[in-house]
């Protein structure tokens, strides 16, 4: 019987997220950061202004967010559409492929909102052991 790793390794892929020079690790990072993974999240609702977005993904700053889209842009998971009015209106939302990662990404998403009551009680018992006596 293969194991999960080696049916993957078969699969002999031109890419592997592995070896610091494929160009994949920076999407995953982009995808998997904390600014990438929620704004794709928030993207999953559907289309948003930037200061929607901003608003939904609380925390983020302008700036990062604005780093944050031009990144996944740029790797082709988020279209930008600019509206020729006065003021400019610019909206966001998923492209196909950018659907296709974040449908996987909301899968872990929901999975750790669902056992955060376990990740909690593993905390508590982290915490514990180390506290001081």
């Amino acid at each position: 019987m293969t194991t999960a790793q080696e049916r993957f390794a078969e699969q002999e892929l031109p890419y592997n997220v592995f070896s610091k020079a494929c160009p994949s690790r920076g999407t995953l990072e982009h995808v998997t950061g904390r600014w990438g993974a929620l704004t794709l999240g928030a993207l999953y609702e559907g289309s948003f202004r930037f200061n929607e977005l901003r608003r939904r993904v609380d925390g983020v700053s302008e700036k990062m967010l604005s780093q944050t889209l031009h990144a996944l842009e740029r790797d082709g998971l988020v279209h930008r559409e600019a509206q020729p009015t006065n003021p400019p209106r610019v909206d966001y939302e998923l492209t196909p492929l950018g659907r296709e990662v974040t449908e996987r990404l909301m899968s872990l998403i929901q999975f750790v909102e669902g056992r955060m009551d376990d990740v909690l009680a593993a905390r508590e018992r982290y915490d514990s052991a180390r506290a001081p006596r």
